[in-house]
């Protein structure tokens, strides 16, 4: 098949380009930047070289494909950007795919959405996967779209990593025991690649988890990795994780909206619709992601962590 994959080499997306590649797909991965072709063209597929906010663009990359997996996203730094609209920024990517989608003709698409989609209230920044999937269900009912909801990326608790630095434990406006899902970008990849092999009809849910585990356990596991077995994580209030991340520099609207996230994790509003609907759990577990994790801690000095 004529795959279209958006989301450059990310974490998700260079392994799912790997794998239809495998898979015997012919593949074009659309990447912002153009020095990225090289390394797209060295597994095995194409690149078009163009952003999400070029909605022609995308449309003519977009015609004569058997099936697009279409994702948004925005550089690292926009999270710091104090005169940026994330939830508009978002919403203008969603419909722009719509678009693109309707203009090229495809009629088989896989959106990355998350965890937390099924509703606009509570759930603070991840209400951006609301409005792109509802967007998206305004196209024609002969357009066939699979939701893919992941909960929590492993990877997120890379941004553990300042904190333990710098103050030797992990810190949050939730914790304790009560156990959440968390998931691996590679499972992801192989939910996705799935999912494009399968037939496609209507409109279709998938939520993606990889492993179970609660706010004390990840701190056990993470800490053991990284030599500090005693590492805790500490709950702090809204209002004080709220004034530690905007003294940081953050945009207020994106500090709001993490706060307000982790707080519905905090009391289980965000899961609400993954526990009815409970996928099967993937192959990479917590204590694979640590040994990553271990490594990129004990690379990092306190200055050069990513704001993640």
């Amino acid at each position: 098949m004529k795959i279209v994959v958006t989301g450059s080499l990310g974490n998700i997306s260079k392994p799912l380009t790997q794998q239809l590649v495998q898979q015997g797909h012919s593949v074009t991965v659309i990447s912002s930047k153009a020095e990225r072709q090289k390394d797209i063209e060295d597994i095995g597929a194409k690149a078009a070289i163009g952003t999400m906010e070029d909605p022609d663009f995308l449309s003519a990359t977009f015609k004569d494909a058997d099936v697009v997996y279409v994702m948004e996203t925005l550089g690292a730094d926009s999270f710091f950007n104090q005169n940026l609209d994330i939830i508009a920024a978002i919403t203008k990517i969603g419909n722009n795919y719509k678009q693109a989608i309707e203009q090229s003709g495809v009629k088989r698409v896989v959106h990355l959405s998350s965890i937390g989609a099924h509703t606009d209230k509570g759930n603070g920044i991840l209400v951006f996967h609301y409005n792109v999937e509802n967007i998206l269900k305004q196209l024609p009912n002969d357009v066939s779209i699979k939701f893919m909801r992941p909960v929590g990326f492993y990877t997120n608790m890379f941004r553990f990593i300042e904190t333990i630095k710098t103050q030797g434990v992990i810190v949050s406006n939730y914790g304790g025991d009560n156990k959440e899902p968390w998931v691996s970008p590679l499972d992801i990849a192989a939910a996705i690649t799935e999912e494009i092999e399968k037939p496609f009809e209507g409109r279709t849910i998938r939520y993606i988890a990889s492993e179970e585990v609660s706010p004390n356990e990840i701190a056990k596991i993470l800490g053991e990795a990284i030599g500090k077995p005693e590492l805790k994580w500490v709950v702090i209030p809204d209002e004080q994780l709220l004034n530690g991340m905007l003294s940081i520099g953050m945009n207020l609207q994106v500090a709001n909206g993490f706060v307000e996230m982790q707080a519905s994790q905090r009391s289980g509003l965000l899961y609400a619709d993954y526990y009815r609907n409970k996928p099967t759990l993937g192959k990479v577990k917590l204590t694979d992601f640590a040994k990553e994790f271990s490594t990129v801690y004990n690379h990092k000095t306190h200055s050069s962590i990513e704001r993640i």
